[in-house]
């Protein structure tokens, strides 16, 4: 059923479950990148503090052994030589431990944001599962693992090789060397093999990142029904959004009825559209009170009939006031004259009317 499941999953991860597996510590972790940044920042730190550390170190001891004669023996004196001893090494390496340390965190930092989640602590049975144990032992990231591990121990064997095989001569007499020469021969030497590893563990470093990235991302990949259910909480149900919707048009509807008796005209397409305006004296301009097309059309023109409201057919302005006005809005300038022309007209319809009922 797991892979039944696995296989369904063949959406890409939309940006808020990539946001989600972040928040809770799940995030793309390459060890060999934290390797290459600590092995990088070991190599800076001995081509440019080794000489540094060795004198801090070697200024207090040279000391010791030339008074030597002067150390307490007592529990106190060896109390306070252990002390400042002790001191002489902190301030010795301290500054390269530092170095270290921030390296080891911008290892971290440049595979993904710092990340506080206490959820990689909480309790999981899957974690002592003995399925689940076997699957990591056994699974493809534990041959993946195998076989990194195997491939990265012949190649830094090879490269190593590759160094030390030429210097194998001069490497048989560093036994003759005098001590302060052999300690640079020495440092000049690894350095050479440290930067020749930082080298090759860079290329590993950066597939290796490629690989646990891509491994991420497929983890998350998301199901249809995954993508359906993320939508309907993000964005809410369709269904209920429609049913929304159609609430709004029926409220809507019912309000542009109720104000087609104060309409002063109504001009239509006799087959598709009306629209409702309403002027009154000190208006600055007709104002639209409802408009619909096809059956809304028709119950417009039908209310207005019940009211004695004028219908006056204009099939090209009926269109453009559909499409340009809204309801409750002042129609558009470019319509002005149009409508003052009919307005004027039922206008002076309307006093015509009322003389004969005089």
């Amino acid at each position: 059923m797991a892979e039944e499941d696995d296989t369904d999953k063949t959406e890409d991860p939309t940006q808020k479950r990539l946001n989600e597996a972040v928040e809770r510590g799940d995030v793309v972790k390459s060890q060999e990148l934290n390797t290459w940044f600590v092995i990088a920042g070991a190599t800076l730190v001995m081509s440019n503090f080794s000489g540094w550390i060795g004198d801090s170190i070697m200024m207090p001891l040279r000391n010791l052994l030339a008074k030597s004669w002067e150390i307490r023996t007592d529990g106190p004196g060896l109390l306070a030589l252990a002390k400042s001893l002790e001191f002489a090494v902190i301030a010795a390496i301290g500054v390269p431990l530092l170095l270290l340390a921030l390296a080891a965190i911008a290892g971290n930092m440049v595979q993904h944001q710092l990340v506080f989640s206490g959820e990689p602590l909480k309790p999981k049975l899957s974690k002592i599962s003995p399925a689940s144990g076997l699957k990591r032992i056994f699974g493809k990231q534990a041959a993946v693992n195998f076989g990194k591990g195997l491939f990265k121990l012949i190649a830094l064997g090879t490269v190593m090789i590759m160094i030390l095989w030429p210097e194998r001569l001069r490497l048989e007499s560093f036994v003759r060397l005098d001590p302060a020469v052999l300690l640079g021969m020495t440092r000049s030497l690894t350095l050479h093999l440290m930067g020749a590893v930082v080298a090759f563990l860079a290329l590993v470093a950066i597939g290796d990142y490629l690989f646990q990235y891509r491994q991420w991302f497929e983890r998350l990949k998301m199901s249809r029904q995954e993508m359906k259910e993320e939508f309907k909480q993000s964005e809410g149900d369709p269904h209920v959004k429609g049913r929304i919707k159609q609430l709004r048009v029926a409220r809507m509807k019912k309000r542009m009825m109720a104000a087609v008796p104060k309409a002063s005209v109504i001009i239509t397409n006799p087959t598709h559209y009306s629209v409702a305006l309403q002027y009154n004296r000190g208006m600055s301009a007709p104002v639209c009170v409802a408009k619909g097309v096809d059956h809304l059309a028709f119950k417009i023109r039908e209310i207005a009939r019940a009211h004695d409201i004028p219908i006056i057919e204009n099939v090209p302005l009926a269109r453009a006031l559909y499409a340009t006005v809204e309801v409750d809005a002042e129609i558009p300038v470019e319509h002005y004259h149009a409508v003052a022309e009919i307005i004027g007209y039922v206008m002076g319809l309307r006093r015509t009317l009322s003389g004969r009922r005089v």
